[in-house]
């Protein structure tokens, strides 16, 4: 998976994911679920690994990507990896995802 910008789409992963992303494999396929009943960010997309939740697409990504994949049927996926343990040291961020290959378009 290439780093570049694009493809390096941050996954925010709370305390409460922590231990369901140490179980992840290195590279692995995420699932991309809107969550538009989230009580705290009405954009919310949600990553699932395996059919867990194991955190949400960033907010300034999210915002972008919300309308297309609401649209989208069935679910999205994307190509994941576990975030280096510099990216959690620097940002907090325990996985990346690569978008390169989304079949839905961002809003601008």
């Amino acid at each position: 998976m290439a780093d570049s910008v694009l493809q390096r789409i941050p996954v925010v992963a709370g305390l409460g994911y922590v231990e369901r992303v140490r179980r992840l494999p290195s590279s692995f396929s995420a699932t991309l679920r809107p969550e538009p009943s989230n009580r705290y960010f009405r954009y919310a997309i949600v990553v699932l690994a395996s059919g867990e939740k194991v955190g949400y697409v960033a907010p300034e990504i999210a915002v972008r990507y919300f309308a297309a994949l609401t649209a989208a049927s069935p679910e999205v996926m994307c190509p994941a990896r576990r975030a280096a343990l510099s990216d959690h040291e620097t940002s907090g961020v325990e996985l990346l995802l690569d978008f390169s290959g989304l079949t839905v378009v961002p809003a601008e």
